[in-house]
């Protein structure tokens, strides 16, 4: 399945707990002010790769305890970003997903993609309430909301 994405980190320690596999999807629709990942935006932007090419990446590392799909948006692209949360539990591993719908707004579209991520981060970056201190997002609305228990 193609999935169009910025970029990878395939060792990340930021975008989540522990050690993961953070893929930055391409395309978002809501151009925050302040944006950490404003080359992200373009829907046209980054680049296609098959879904298998990044989960066999993902095999190559035994160290990760994760992956976390980002962005941009996840959720403009939610059938590759359910085979990759699909086969990343089969492997053992958690799921986390950046949001910038607020966990109540998800669209229902995204309902089974949901049945496979632990840890949800919702919410816009609001340049207003950015806050470096807080872990795992960058301003103060947006929640770390645990779905399920996360390893």
């Amino acid at each position: 399945m193609k999935i169009r994405i910025a970029g990878i980190v395939p060792e990340s320690y930021v975008d989540g707990e522990g050690i993961r596999f953070a893929i930055f999807m391409q395309g978002c629709l809501r151009n925050c002010r302040g944006c950490h990942n404003p080359e992200t935006h373009a829907l046209d932007g980054g680049k296609i790769l098959d879904t298998s090419e990044i989960i066999a990446e993902i095999k190559k590392n035994p160290l990760l305890t994760g992956i976390t799909l980002t962005g941009g948006e996840p959720l403009l692209q939610i059938a590759p970003a359910l085979e990759l949360a699909k086969t990343a539990k089969s492997l053992g591993l958690n799921v986390w997903l950046y949001t910038g719908y607020e966990y109540e707004k998800i669209p229902s579209d995204a309902d089974e993609l949901l049945k496979f991520v632990d840890v949800i981060v919702d919410g816009e970056y609001i340049e207003e309430l950015r806050n470096l201190e807080l872990e795992f997002r960058g301003s103060e609305n947006q929640r770390i909301i645990y779905l399920k228990e996360a390893k």
